[in-house]
């Protein structure tokens, strides 16, 4: 559903955030992977994250480990202090053939408007590719 299965799902639902989003890595619980975007420089950059939990269909949940700068990751230090421990967590329940999907997210205060207003509009794509 949320491209676990299919990268371009994936890509797709997550261009709001940024053209070109996809990811690098598998979603098995305790894996690395990597949330990557590419800026106008072409400059590789996004987020390093352990899949802390993996139960298909049902809760998939990121922990963010680091940072992504071109082809370094940053796991330490003042510039990922923010980021790392926090979690993305992606609840599933179906109810007479009717799922829906609930986001929890751990925002760092400065990014909170910009999820609050990106977040709906990418899980509208992926509702209307779920739908089809």
């Amino acid at each position: 559903m949320l491209g676990l299965d299919d990268k371009t799902t994936y890509e797709y639902w997550t261009s709001l955030f940024h053209p070109g989003s996809t990811f690098e890595g598998t979603w098995e619980k305790g894996s690395k992977i990597l949330f990557i975007g590419t800026d106008e420089n072409g400059k590789k950059g996004g987020m390093v994250a352990e899949i802390a939990e993996n139960n298909p269909y049902k809760f998939v949940s990121s922990r963010s480990t680091g940072i992504l700068d071109g082809d370094k990751e940053i796991t330490s230090g003042e510039q990922v202090e923010q980021w790392t421990g926090g979690f993305e967590n992606y609840t599933f329940e179906e109810n007479n053939g009717i799922t829906t999907l609930t986001v929890d997210i751990d925002v760092v205060e400065s990014y909170a408007d910009y999820f609050n207003q990106n977040y709906p509009k990418a899980l509208q794509k992926l509702k209307e590719i779920c739908e089809k």
